[in-house]
């Protein structure tokens, strides 16, 4: 008996375009869900089961057209698939139907439908977790810079603070003053459970060099500490390398 296989009829992710051809018109929605990735990156070095994508399409239904989030997490999949391939496109049922259990979509100059069109989407394809970055434009669309959103029976529901706690991911999600590139401003951060923000690389490779520093000068301080002994020990007679 010939068994079917339906994985066979459905396009892959090669035969699949891999861009909606619409660019990103602000820094802001490349800098930080790459910035959030490089913490993760940092973060989970040894762990080969999460994916985090930016501006990737993602096919969640077959003959449907990809949505395109700023950013998604997704657990449970394969960080890398065989043999190091990177992805062109975050396809579904390549994915084993795990669906990104978080997205981010930065609000830009051209409303892109995150509060509604969007937030349908990504309410049907069951991602728990939305986040609406919206720091320019948050008085024309009557909303707040940062929003999450829990699903809750098929339905998004706002979650309070300026830091959630994501309990099914371990991770929380927040926004403060900070400096990435050179730039100071308001970005988001990870945080853990406790409300504490897990640092970015530049942050742990500037805290080492400080520690380094500090290493440094308690070493010279020690160094001229014992010269002035041993000069102390000479003009009074003694010579110190017997000591």
């Amino acid at each position: 008996m010939i068994q079917y296989n339906p994985l066979q009829y459905l396009p892959t992710a090669e035969e699949l375009p891999d861009s909606d051809d619409t660019p990103v018109d602000n820094e802001l929605q490349n800098l930080i869900p790459n910035l959030l990735r490089a913490i993760l990156a940092w973060l989970w070095a040894e762990g080969m089961d999460w994916f985090l994508g930016i501006n990737m399409g993602v096919y969640y239904s077959p003959g449907a057209d990809a949505i395109v989030p700023d950013g998604f997490l997704s657990l449970g999949v394969e960080r890398f698939k065989a043999g190091g391939k990177l992805r062109l496109s975050y396809v579904l049922w390549q994915e084993q139907d795990i669906v990104p259990q978080w997205v981010l979509e930065v609000v830009s100059k051209t409303p892109g439908d995150e509060y509604d069109g969007k937030m349908t989407k990504y309410a049907e394809m069951g991602v728990l977790y939305y986040t609406i970055y919206n720091p320019d434009y948050w008085k024309r669309d009557k909303h707040d810079p940062f929003e999450v959103y829990r699903l809750m029976n098929g339905i998004y529901v706002r979650q309070k603070g300026t830091k959630v706690w994501m309990p099914e991911i371990g991770l929380g999600i927040g926004c403060e003053q900070g400096t990435h590139e050179g730039c100071t401003r308001e970005w988001l951060y990870w945080y853990d459970q406790e409300g504490n923000r897990l640092p970015a690389p530049a942050n742990v490779i500037e805290q080492e060099r400080q520690r380094a520093e500090q290493e440094r000068q308690r070493a010279e301080q020690l160094e001229r500490q014992l010269f002035d002994l041993r000069t102390k020990l000479r003009e009074q007679g003694i010579d110190p390398d017997f000591l």
